[in-house]
């Protein structure tokens, strides 16, 4: 509670020194609108801004599932096989030299203008971070618990199911708050490259035709959206590191 009234007072206090500087510079509204003149364009627009919210939420939504689902799986992989581990450890770290940004124009003309491609372009985003933290955290089990779970007869496979993955879930949880936050970055910049709906799409639109105000309204509804994904990730990745 006090770190929401904290947050709160931190905005307010943003929002204030913006309208201050707005104010006083006399800055032009299509160079700077104030917030005054946002809250009204995101009003004005809200129909238009909900319709675009949703496609990008979708998009983050798919995003976000199939990176985790992938994500998880690769890491157990990589975690019960360790000579599998030496051989595409190297070549992810390598996937991560490349900028994901540059290859949105390729994933565009290869899945098209449509969802797929902004789907797409955030798994790419979003895939390391959880395979990187899930697998650290199904490396990092105590020697002594995995040494007596053996004595007792235990299977690798029964071992990475009932104490490799359940001690790894606070880690999982750890990646999948990165990727609530990374997992917007990409499916805008896939708006951005191409596409006809959703909240780049729309910022797009709005920079083109000198409408700074509603440019500003997306990017804070856009803002809001991953605020909120980030709440609830973290609610669920707090419910995982319980267990």
């Amino acid at each position: 509670m006090i770190r929401l009234r904290y947050a709160f007072a931190a905005a307010g206090f943003t929002l204030l020194l913006w309208q201050g500087i707005v104010w006083i510079t006399g800055v032009p509204p299509f160079i700077l609108p104030s917030p005054v003149r946002v809250g009204q364009a995101a009003y004005a627009n809200r129909v238009l801004i909900a319709e675009n919210a949703w496609v990008t939420a979708c998009e983050v939504g798919l995003a976000l599932i199939i990176g985790t689902v992938l994500g998880a799986l690769t890491a157990v992989r990589l975690a019960a096989s360790p000579r599998l581990h030496r051989l595409l450890t190297p070549m992810l770290i390598f996937t991560q030299a490349v900028p994901v940004f540059a290859l949105a124009p390729i994933l565009t003309l290869w899945f098209g203008y449509g969802i797929a491609s902004k789907v797409v372009m955030a798994v790419l985003i979003i895939y390391f971070p959880v395979t990187s933290a899930f697998y650290d955290g199904l490396t990092r089990v105590p020697a002594g618990i995995l040494d007596m779970a053996r004595t007792m007869g235990g299977t690798e496979r029964q071992i990475m199911r009932r104490i490799k993955i359940p001690h790894a879930l606070s880690s999982l949880g750890t990646g999948l708050k990165l990727a609530a936050v990374y997992a917007p970055i990409g499916a805008v910049i896939g708006e951005w490259v191409g596409a006809s709906k959703g909240l780049g799409y729309l910022m797009l639109l709005a920079n083109g035709r000198a409408k700074t105000d509603l440019m500003f309204a997306s990017l804070f509804t856009l803002a809001i959206m991953t605020l909120l994904l980030h709440v609830a990730v973290t609610k669920v990745s707090d419910r995982l590191s319980r267990y």
